[in-house]
């Protein structure tokens, strides 16, 4: 049997270049994992093909989640209780709750439980049309429990059809262990802790939280020079309550992203710009903790920053099952376009995992990863709230199951 695959009778918004970039009545021919021709039907190139007729649906992109906490145990609605009732997140984190709660059910669950908990969140973006996400660390803040989370995200990879990069985020708090003691920690995670998950194999990049609750931009400057060392790419947790410097911290040094950018200003999109990062904007934060100030689109924009989204799924700031649902939220809280929303979680958040040689549109030579919708047009995407719009998804060339 060909291992040649042919998709027929769909329009595809290839998302080359970041837009739409339509092409209508289109065939996508792959072989093996990965799209060897896309274009009119009407020019397919001849031979033999194992055919698939999509009856008419819009196809894009598979979409990219590049940036979620997708492995933890535990759940933290008292806290979003709290919220409704006026408490702030660092009043919250003050008192014993915060990432250090999270941090407690973390460590005390089995590497069994955290990957059934991971496994059930997974399936819901899968069936949301993801096919790629990124996963952090951070809810162990030491090694056994770093390990822990970043082997799980491995296993998920194994267990499901998706593609997933792993990023320790070591420095997300300063654990109880270490309290009053934030530079000793950050030497213990530069000396010890890092090395010895790089020589595993479980790290991919390196992420900070750059916030007067967490760490200071020197602290962050410190790990980045580590993980430099190890020969790991960067990003970074930046200017999401506060302009602390973290943005321009993360173009030093040529990050992969710099995500929330909520307190950014003019000069840090400028050396955004220069340094060829990716900006990740994450609405559900925003929402939950009812934020009033926006990212800097229009500064983005400006200095032609790529934008990513995505779901920044967390139990504290952003239980989100759904990564098309901030397509929407970003439209209507941050001002951007249904085009920019869907660039934003393929070829923009490619782009932010390091991947868009291989991810994020429908090229030749990129993975067949592709959704094809039971929509009229990609607008949407952005526009339905909730939902199952997915009617095919196909995974490195093979249709997979939604659950």
């Amino acid at each position: 049997m060909t291992d040649t695959r042919c998709w027929f009778h769909c329009h595809a918004a290839t998302m080359k270049g970041g837009h739409y970039s339509v092409i209508e009545d289109a065939a996508i021919l792959a072989r093996g994992e990965r799209i060897a021709w896309i274009g009119p039907r009407d020019a397919l190139p001849p031979g033999d093909c194992q055919a698939v007729d999509l009856g008419g649906a819009w196809v894009t992109p598979g979409l990219i989640d590049c940036h979620t906490h997708l492995v933890f145990a535990g759940e933290r609605s008292a806290e979003f209780e709290l919220r409704l009732e006026g408490a702030s997140y660092a009043e919250i984190a003050a008192h014993g709750g915060g990432i250090l709660s999270t941090l407690r059910a973390t460590r005390a669950a089995s590497e069994e439980q955290l990957l059934d908990g991971a496994l059930r969140r997974a399936r819901q973006l899968l069936r949301d049309g993801v096919t790629c996400l990124e996963v952090k660390s951070g809810y162990g803040l030491d090694l056994p429990g770093e390990r822990k989370q970043l082997r799980v995200a491995r296993q998920l990879a194994e267990r499901l059809p998706l593609t997933v990069r792993t990023t320790c985020l070591a420095a997300h708090a300063v654990p109880p262990e270490y309290a009053g003691r934030a530079d000793a920690y950050i030497e213990h995670v530069c000396a010890e802790l890092l090395p010895a998950l790089a020589d595993e194999g479980l790290v991919d990049a390196v992420d900070a939280y750059c916030e007067h609750l967490a760490f200071s931009p020197e602290q962050v400057e410190r790990l980045f020079r580590a993980a430099e060392a190890l020969g790991l790419p960067v990003k970074l947790h930046a200017e999401q309550l506060s302009a602390l410097g973290g943005t321009r911290v993360a173009a030093r040094h040529r990050a992969l992203s710099a995500d929330h950018l909520e307190y950014a200003g003019e000069a840090d999109v400028a050396a955004l710009a220069k340094a060829g990062t990716v900006a990740v904007l994450l609405p559900a934060a925003f929402y939950l903790l009812d934020e009033s100030r926006r990212p800097p689109v229009e500064a983005l924009r400006r200095h032609a920053v790529p934008m990513a989204l995505a779901s920044d799924l967390n139990p504290g700031t952003a239980p989100v099952l759904s990564l098309r649902l901030m397509l929407a939220m970003a439209c209507t809280s941050f001002g951007l376009t249904a085009e920019e929303a869907l660039a934003g979680v393929t070829l923009h958040a490619a782009r932010a995992l390091g991947l868009a040689d291989d991810h994020g549109s429908l090229e030749p030579g990129k993975y067949a990863d592709f959704v094809a919708w039971d929509i009229h047009r990609p607008a949407e995407l952005a526009y339905w709230l909730g939902g199952e719009l997915s009617r095919r998804i196909v995974f490195h060339g093979k249709e997979v199951s939604h659950g």
